[in-house]
């Protein structure tokens, strides 16, 4: 039988997903060095695929243990932005469907914005409900930050519709009248904690771009608000907008 050109070994992997299929079989017998090339990189893709299987696997351990217990309305909880010198702190919650899949799925700050906004999309169109909540700088100094957090938190709560009957927060207690679990880092290790921190982290750093185009000396484009060099030099050179948090350092030196 005549062999498959590279072009059309290529085409057909594309679409195998198993490694018992016969094909992969017949072309690891295939001596061509750009068909063994093409076997290798499916190989090292298949495996990643099953490592980010086995990690949403992993991840969804505490939404499948509070579903096992009659919970189905099970909301993540995260926030981002607490320690920026400008902008709001913002927190999400998140409802997602039993049998939500999405591997690849995890903490907001370890994916690119690319994949977040990827993510998002899907969340967004997915989701049971999804609530954002933010506290704006003047608030944060007023209360202080720890508080905004869990003002914030507590507001997006309150205004999922359906209201949850179970949630799992990233690594803050919060008074709520929902039975709740506190997970250190969860963001990491709850599905439903990194679709929150998703849907926040991409809600701030939208609002910080517009931001950005009020005040385009101080980068919030690219910094977020955060104390990055260039964002303390232009506060020492023009001072601070309304969106600057005056009790945090080294903010609160220029007021």
């Amino acid at each position: 039988m005549e062999k498959q050109s590279i072009q059309q070994i290529e085409q057909q992997l594309a679409v195998i997903k198993d490694h018992d299929d016969p094909f992969i079989a017949l072309i690891e017998i295939d001596d061509r060095k750009g068909v063994q090339q093409l076997l290798r990189r499916w190989k090292r893709k298949k495996e990643q695929e099953k490592q980010l299987h086995d990690k949403f696997i992993e991840m969804n351990s505490y939404e499948t243990k509070y579903r096992l217990q009659g919970y189905n309305l099970i909301a993540g909880v995260d926030e981002v932005g607490r320690g920026p010198l400008a902008g709001p702190v913002v927190a999400a919650a998140v409802i997602l469907p039993d049998g939500f899949f999405l591997p690849g799925i995890d903490d907001s700050k370890k994916l690119s914005e690319k994949k977040r906004e990827e993510y998002e999309e899907i969340i967004k169109r997915e989701a049971v409900a999804i609530s954002v909540a933010m506290i704006d700088a003047e608030e944060i100094d007023q209360i202080n930050i720890y508080e905004s957090t869990k003002k914030a938190m507590g507001a997006a709560i309150a205004s999922l519709n359906p209201l949850p009957e179970f949630l799992l927060i990233d690594a803050m207690k919060l008074d709520t009248p929902f039975p709740t679990e506190a997970i250190i880092k969860g963001d990491a290790k709850s599905i439903s904690i990194a679709a929150a921190s998703i849907i926040a982290k991409t809600a701030r750093d939208r609002l910080m771009k517009e931001l950005s185009l009020l005040y385009p000396l101080y980068g919030f484009e690219k910094n977020m608000g955060y104390g990055t060099k260039t964002h303390i030099d232009a506060i020492m050179k023009n001072g601070i907008t309304p969106y600057h948090r005056k009790s945090f350092a080294p903010v609160k030196d220029f007021v």
